[in-house]
C-alpha cells in the first residue's frame, strides 16, 4: 500500500515537474527563432466556421488587414453547413480574395478544414478560430520560420482577452505552459499546437485526419515526416477569455476527449524505439498528463488506508483535505477565485475533474467529431 502511495505521488507530479527536469537534460536541437530577412510563401488563411453570423465580419475584417504581399494569401472561409447568414456575410467579401468554401457534411471542424485544403493550393496552410484576433504582423514573422527546411508546423502563443478589453492568461500557470513549449521545440518538437492558430507545410496537411484534433494531428505528423513542430513567442492569437466555469470545464473535457481520441487513433507515435524523443515527449506531456486523476485518486486512498502508519500520511491526508477545500471554495465564490494561489489551485484542481470526465466518456463509447465553437 504504501508502494502505491508513491506511485501515485509520482505520477502526480511528474507531467508538470519531472518532465520538464529530465527535458532540459537533453541537448537543445536548435534555438528556436525565425531566419532573419524576408520570407514569403504562399499562404492560405483557413477559418473554419459554423454559424458565425455575429463573429464573421469582425474575423474577415482581421484577415484582410494583415500585413503581407496580397498576391502571396487568401483567406478561405470554411462553413460548416452554416444554416444562419453566415453564408451569405462571406461572399460580400468575394471581390477582396475571400474564398468560401460550403461544406457538403457537417462532420466537424477538421472535416471541414480539409475541405479547405484540398480548394487551396498554397505551400503553407494558416488555420485560425473566428475567434482569434491576429496582429497585422504575425503571419510575416510566422513564415519566415518555414524557410528553415526542417520546420513542419509552427504555432501561436495564446493571448486572453477579458471583458475590460485587458490582457489576461499571463498567471503561472500560462507562464509555466510557454516555458515547457519552449523546453520540447528546442528538443524535439511541440506534441501539440494551439489550436486557435497555427501554421504547417502542405505536405504536413497531406495526411489529414478528420477524426482528430488537427493541433495534436499536425504535431504527430510532423514527427512521423521527420520535422519539427515549434512554437513561436512572437506569432501570439488573440481571443476572448472564457470567464463562465462551466463553460471552461465543458471546453476542457471535449479538449480531452478529443486528445485521447487522437492518441488512441495514432499509438504508432508513442514508439519510443521509432520515434525516440518525441515519443519520449508524447507518454511524458499528454499519457502521464491525462493518467493524473488516477494518480491523485490512488493517493488519496492508499493515504487514508495508512494514515495512522506514520505522521507522513497523516500530512499527506491534511494537504489533500486543504487542496480539495481551497479548490471547493474558490469553485463556490468568485472573489475567492481572484486570489492567485487559490486560482491555481481550482484551476489545478478543475483540469483533473476534466480529464478524468473526458476518460469516463471515451471508456463509454462517446467520441466527439461535430464541434459547436465556444461562445465568447
Amino acid at each position: 500500500m504504501e508502494l502505491l502511495f508513491f506511485i501515485g505521488v509520482i505520477g502526480t507530479i511528474y507531467s508538470y515537474a519531472l518532465y520538464p527536469f529530465l527535458l532540459s537534460m537533453f541537448s537543445k536541437r536548435r534555438d528556436v527563432n525565425p531566419p532573419d530577412g524576408e520570407f514569403f510563401p504562399n499562404i492560405a488563411l483557413i477559418v473554419t466556421v459554423h454559424n458565425e453570423e455575429k463573429r464573421i465580419e469582425e474575423k474577415i475584417q482581421n484577415s484582410l488587414a494583415i500585413n503581407y504581399p496580397k498576391d502571396k494569401i487568401i483567406t478561405v472561409i470554411a462553413s460548416d453547413c452554416s444554416t444562419d447568414r453566415t453564408n451569405e456575410i462571406v461572399k460580400t467579401y468575394a471581390n477582396q480574395g475571400v474564398l468560401l468554401v460550403e461544406v457538403d457534411q457537417h462532420n466537424g471542424k477538421e472535416y471541414a478544414q480539409l475541405c479547405a485544403i484540398e480548394k487551396s493550393q498554397s505551400d503553407i496552410i494558416v488555420f485560425s478560430d473566428v475567434a482569434t484576433q491576429i496582429p497585422s504582423d504575425a503571419i510575416q514573422i510566422l513564415a519566415r520560420y518555414f524557410e528553415a527546411p526542417e520546420i513542419g508546423a509552427v504555432s501561436s502563443e495564446d493571448r486572453f482577452i477579458s471583458d475590460d478589453g485587458k490582457i489576461a492568461g499571463e498567471g503561472a500557470y500560462v507562464k509555466y505552459e510557454m516555458w515547457l513549449r519552449k523546453l520540447e521545440s528546442q528538443r524535439a518538437g511541440l506534441v501539440g499546437l494551439s489550436g486557435s492558430f497555427f501554421a504547417a507545410r502542405r505536405e504536413i496537411c497531406d495526411t489529414w485526419d478528420t477524426q482528430s484534433p488537427s493541433d495534436f494531428n499536425t504535431a504527430q505528423q510532423c514527427a512521423i515526416k521527420g520535422k519539427i513542430a515549434v512554437s513561436s513567442p512572437e506569432v501570439l492569437g488573440f481571443y476572448k477569455d472564457l470567464s463562465d466555469p462551466k463553460k471552461e470545464y465543458n471546453r476542457k473535457v471535449r479538449t480531452v476527449l478529443r486528445g485521447i481520441t487522437a492518441l488512441f487513433r495514432h499509438l504508432d507515435t508513442l514508439n519510443i524505439f521509432k520515434h525516440g524523443l518525441f515519443a519520449f515527449q508524447v507518454w511524458s506531456h499528454k499519457v502521464m498528463r491525462w493518467l493524473v486523476p488516477w494518480f491523485m485518486l490512488i493517493t488519496a486512498i492508499t493515504s487514508l488506508v495508512i494514515y495512522d502508519q506514520h505522521w507522513f500520511y497523516q500530512l499527506a491526508v491534511f494537504g489533500q483535505l486543504f487542496l480539495y477545500g481551497v479548490a471547493t471554495l474558490a469553485w463556490k465564490i468568485e472573489p475567492i477565485r481572484q486570489v492567485s494561489i487559490a486560482k491555481l489551485v481550482f484551476f489545478f484542481v478543475q483540469v483533473n475533474i476534466a480529464i478524468g470526465h473526458a476518460w469516463f466518456k471515451y471508456l463509454t463509447g462517446t467520441r466527439m467529431t461535430v464541434w459547436a465553437p465556444s461562445q465568447r
